[in-house]
């Protein structure tokens, strides 16, 4: 039953998406409801009130008080019955928390992604860069609040990730274009691997400008943190958030490369100010 009232909407991992679930849910409902209404007088007239005989006029309702009435009260009750949810919702997606237990910096460019983990427990800097041979792992903990403050080097992206339900146009300069660049979600409710994409016309390569969210037990992602900070024996440099899952031996949800997608050979480049070895 509940696939069938998601009305084709993907299963949601995170308290927004499913407000926003149960909002679409409605709204569907409503609509379904409102047609059938009008479906139904339309049918009713047509059938019952048509022309019956020559200068013979069926039954007229312009001057009818109580059809006038129904006719513009009963739609502006489900309006403002729909716009009223719709805030609530809204106000609750687009919320902001003091202090989120986690928070991610999320840069794009054509045609990929960076991101930076600026305020972790290890007190070391922690990034990942995707390339055209790799798709880049955003690594994240369940059960904990996430701030994701999202930029672009070059021109207007779009961060989306399906189980989140949201989407969140990433713009250039933000202040500048007087953008809200930061937004919270509570929680992620469930591990796994969530495939991400950009949900804006950006360039050639649009669609291959993919990522993935790797969502991990909060302890499984202490240990993810503190892994990316260790050299690796063999590269002599800290690991990448490949080597950093492969370490952490837990099967399939640890895997070095994205489960969700995969890389499209490019001649993407990387255009922000500081150039590093992908990660």
């Amino acid at each position: 039953m509940q696939e069938v009232i998601r009305f084709g909407w993907p299963e949601g991992v995170t308290p927004q998406a499913t407000e926003m679930r149960h909002l679409w849910t409605w709204l569907a409902i409503a609509s379904l409801v409102v047609g059938v209404i009008v479906w139904g007088l339309t049918a009713w007239t047509v059938i019952f009130h048509r022309k019956r005989g020559e200068g013979e006029l069926p039954r007229q309702f312009q001057y009818s008080l109580p059809v006038e009435i129904v006719s513009v009260v009963l739609p502006t009750i489900i309006v403002a019955a729909i716009f009223g949810y719709t805030v609530l919702v809204q106000n609750d997606v687009d919320k902001s928390i003091a202090k989120p237990d986690v928070k991610v910096d999320v840069t794009a460019f054509q045609w990929n992604w960076e991101f930076d983990y600026p305020e972790n427990p290890t007190g070391k800097k922690i990034s990942t860069l995707g390339t055209s041979e790799t798709i880049p792992i955003l690594v994240l903990p369940t059960d904990k609040s996430i701030e994701f403050t999202i930029t672009s080097t070059d021109v207007i992206h779009s961060f989306f990730v399906p189980e989140f339900l949201f989407k969140r146009d990433v713009f250039p300069d933000p202040e500048k274009n007087d953008t809200d660049n930061t937004f919270v979600i509570d929680k992620i409710e469930r591990q796994g691997a969530f495939v991400g994409r950009c949900a804006e016309l950006c360039g050639s390569y649009h669609s291959v400008m993919n990522f993935e969210v790797r969502a991990l037990s909060p302890d499984l992602y202490a240990k993810y943190l503190q892994k990316r900070t260790e050299t690796n024996p063999v590269s002599g440099v800290p690991n990448t958030a490949g080597e950093a899952l492969a370490s952490l031996g837990c099967g399939e949800l640890c895997s070095p490369t994205a489960v969700t997608t995969y890389p499209f050979k490019t001649e993407r480049t990387h255009r922000s100010a500081s150039q590093r070895s992908p990660s």
